[in-house]
């Protein structure tokens, strides 16, 4: 009797464990080849170099060409000019600048800080994805976390982020050099240790120039794979972000996790629907707040042993690895490039003709598409299970009780790629206002 208990525990556990949903995301031939181009040994090489300065401690030293923040971001600069000259001039490369106070610093000084991002611009330079990475490291975790002169290698903590988004320039300007529909930013942060200022300065100022950003991804922390206990894992990435209907993060989540089964079966992505882990804290987290969907990639199985401390060494960092997160940044970010707008504001009404069975769904135009879809999910359903092709309409009978389950409305694009999902009636979203009644006689 307990065996038998035992076993229908594990068959229910299996059966409330969903499967990886492609949601009817298009595999496109062009991304495939692109993956095949993220290098591991280059992203080896990059990540030696960034440890060769020593530290790259938000307050370290500016001046030397070979130790310090100063040199690692020249350097990043260097190599992004480079990859923009090999893409005839595709990307355009810039310091994004400004000032923070050091809070976390007993003294609190006005500090520079200084991102370095390069810009692939698409057909829509008013509509932006932001794919970011720390370049800063730090020993926050000893008695000085203020220390900006001894070593901080930080091969991990964000090495391993930073050269991944510098691989991710490379081979994104390299396969589309004329850019894709949206404006995609590759970031490079500095200031995350100091309290994520970098990426707070440049999500104020998209929002201060009136940009409209699709979607802000970081990666951080996504080279470890051997836990302290001895366990591995080379196969899974997890990926944080905040189940909000209004803004769309989770919706985010359930994109990359399709993305994954489109292009990377093997490679598990395990959707976190939280901001971040325990107690921490990424550079996603400032889009957040501003109300786009946001995301972080983390790796799987992280030791804190050497996060924050001179342990974060080279040696303990694996290639092939971030290779695989790369490339699921990459099929991600370029499908959404690629991919219409999502429609911004929704609306509903019960359908009174068939006893309040169906319901009127509404949404708004988004140019240039071909057709839109309605995706629907139970609201304890982790993904959607049902995909409603519409037509190229802005109007649809669902016959779902919308009580009941969560809908989400997408457009489609001339070329397949879809967009986000919007969901239909979220609560704190913006609605389409009700039609006016129609008097009666």
């Amino acid at each position: 009797m307990r065996t038998l208990l035992i076993a229908s525990l594990l068959l229910a556990s299996a059966a409330g464990a969903q499967a990886p949903s492609t949601l009817g995301l298009p595999r496109d031939a062009r991304i495939a080849a692109a993956l095949a181009d993220v290098s591991p040994a280059r992203l080896r090489a990059l990540d030696s170099v960034l440890v060769s300065f020593g530290t790259r401690h938000t307050m370290s030293d500016t001046v030397s060409n070979t130790r310090g923040v100063g040199a690692a971001r020249r350097w990043i600069y260097s190599q992004l000019q480079q990859y923009s000259r090999d893409c005839g001039g595709c990307l355009k490369v810039e310091y994004d600048t400004g000032t923070a106070v050091i809070t976390r610093h007993i003294e609190r000084p006005q500090w520079p800080i200084v991102n370095v991002v390069a810009w692939l611009p698409g057909r829509d330079p008013n509509r932006v994805i932001v794919m970011g990475g720390h370049f800063d490291s730090c020993v926050c975790s000893s008695p000085n976390p203020m220390d900006a002169t001894g070593d901080a290698p930080g091969a991990d903590d964000d090495g391993s982020g930073t050269v991944a988004v510098m691989e991710l320039a490379r081979v994104v300007g390299k396969h589309f050099p004329q850019g894709l529909d949206a404006t995609i930013a590759f970031v490079l942060y500095t200031g995350e240790e100091q309290g994520l200022l970098g990426s707070t300065q440049f999500a104020e100022r998209l929002q201060r120039e009136g940009k409209t950003v699709t979607a802000a991804f970081t990666d951080d922390i996504i080279g470890n794979v051997v836990a302290d206990d001895g366990r591995v894992d080379s196969t899974s990435v997890r990926v944080f972000a905040v189940d909000s209907l209004a803004s769309g993060g989770g919706e985010l989540a359930r994109y990359v996790w399709a993305i994954g089964a489109v292009y990377q079966p093997d490679f598990e992505v395990l959707p976190v629907l939280r901001l971040d882990r325990l107690g921490r804290g990424g550079d996603h987290a400032p889009f957040h707040r501003t109300g786009v969907p946001a995301l972080r990639f983390s790796e799987r199985l992280e030791n804190y042993k050497r996060q924050h401390l001179v342990t974060d060494t080279f040696e303990h960092v694996n290639f092939g690895y971030i290779a695989k997160v790369a490339r699921l940044n990459l099929a991600t970010v370029v499908s959404l490039a690629a991919a219409p707008s999502r429609p911004v504001r929704t609306a509903y009404s019960r359908d009174r003709a068939s006893g309040g069975q169906s319901f009127n769904i509404r949404w708004d135009t988004v140019p240039g598409v071909i057709a839109y879809e309605l995706l629907v999910r139970r609201t304890t359903a982790p993904t959607y299970t049902r995909i409603v092709p519409t037509g190229n309409v802005t109007s649809f009978l669902l016959d779902e009780q919308l009580d009941d389950v969560w809908v989400g409305v997408r457009a489609v694009g001339p070329n397949g790629h879809r967009s986000l999902t919007t969901v239909v009636g979220a609560p704190n979203g913006p609605r389409l206002p009700n039609p006016p009644r129609t008097p009666q006689p």
